[in-house]
């Protein structure tokens, strides 16, 4: 027997909201990835750490939001917690892999390939993880030409977001392609929902009263939610995250097209030598007279 799914079941409301959760995680996610390409070391790691959490809790929030607004007419529908909350490891590990490649390699060539397919890669396996915890009275099938069209485009948006990300500009630079990035995840999540279909074991008894999916999956996204809260504070307060650029560069912050490795000692050289023009100058010029400056 057919199951008969609405993904809609709460109108627009679901998709929007969905959408608003993937740009709210996508641009802290490429404020904290274009932040770390302006340090070095330790803080670095820590920032693309933070990208890397707030681009898959994003995505995961998404994800479950937009789920629930899914129901099948038959059937009640469960999620089996350990599933869902593995969904959201592999999202962070696996977008956090390509965005540790972009922040130290640079958002260009192999480096970009590889890490945006990782994270797409990554994008589409928290869908798919997340949609087996999905417990109903049926089976779940899909298919295959439209799942491999949702892959598709979770790689290209993480590629994109990626490269958005290593161009270090403004502000207004990455709320533009984190709302590109938005509505190209939530497309492929839509796209993995078109793949799907029911097919029911027997007569379901329908979703009983007070088990609606936004009842259970409002409590198990307390925790994103409250991390990507988290995360906005930091980039509220923090400037050099808001505006994307420095204002002056030190011994520690790296120049935009200097490579990572070399930044530190590149710019640690520097003030050394003005240092000792300074000192010495004043040597230099104690054996001239005024006519000879």
């Amino acid at each position: 027997m057919q199951g008969t799914v609405d993904g809609f079941s709460y109108g627009l409301v679901t998709p929007l909201v969905a959408y608003l959760m993937a740009c709210l995680g996508g641009a802290l996610g490429l404020r904290c990835t274009t932040r770390s390409m302006l340090v070095a070391g330790r803080w670095r790691a820590g920032w693309l750490a933070m990208g890397s959490a707030a681009i898959g809790s994003g995505i995961w929030t998404m994800h479950f939001v937009a789920m629930m607004g899914f129901t099948v007419r038959e059937t009640p529908i469960h999620y089996d917690k350990p599933i869902t909350f593995a969904s959201l490891a592999v999202a962070i590990v696996m977008v956090g892999i390509g965005i540790f490649i972009v922040g130290y390699k640079g958002a260009t060539g192999t480096a970009l390939f590889t890490g945006g397919t990782i994270t797409g890669l990554g994008i589409a396996s928290m869908h798919y993880l997340g949609m087996a915890g999905m417990r109903l009275n049926g089976k779940l099938a899909y298919n295959t030409l439209t799942v491999s069209v949702s892959v598709v485009i979770a790689v290209a948006a993480a590629t994109a977001a990626l490269w958005a990300a290593g161009q270090v500009r403004g502000f207004l630079w990455s709320v533009g392609a984190s709302l590109v990035m938005g509505l190209a995840v939530t497309g492929m999540h839509y796209t993995g929902m078109a793949a799907l279909s029911v097919h029911l074991h027997g007569a379901g008894g329908g979703t009983p009263a007070g088990e609606s999916p936004a009842s259970l999956l409002a409590p198990m996204m307390i925790g994103p939610l409250a991390f990507l809260l988290l995360a906005g504070v930091v980039v509220l307060f923090d400037p050099m995250m808001v505006m994307g650029k420095p204002t002056t560069w030190t011994a520690t912050e790296q120049r935009p097209g200097i490579p990572a490795h070399s930044t530190a000692a590149h710019l640690g050289r520097r003030p050394a030598a003005r240092s000792r023009q300074h000192h010495q100058r004043p040597r230099r010029s104690s054996s001239r007279t005024p006519q000879n400056w």
